[in-house]
């Protein structure tokens, strides 16, 4: 895929690949901005520590896959626009 404000790949970094099983690792959302969200469209795991739910997201692909940059953009756009009803 060509580099672009969609979609950059940097296969020099030290924990790169931070995923298994992608052909195109999109590292534009490095840090997933869906971290916090509750109904984030991954496959995050949960554990529990010390009475605290723990999201794990080390076998989540979803913001990593090139063809997911615009669901990634729309939900992060509906996130803010509720955000400021509240």
């Amino acid at each position: 895929m060509e580099h672009s404000y969609r979609f950059f790949e940097n296969r020099s970094c030290k924990f790169f690949p931070c995923h298994e099983g992608l052909e195109e690792m999109n590292c534009l959302f490095c840090f997933c901005p869906l971290y916090h969200c509750d109904d984030c469209p991954g496959s995050p795991r949960y554990l529990e520590k010390d009475g605290q739910k723990i999201k794990v997201c080390t076998e989540c692909t979803f913001p990593h896959r090139p063809e997911n940059y615009d669901a990634v953009i729309e939900l992060l756009k509906e996130k803010k626009k509720n955000n400021f009803r509240e």
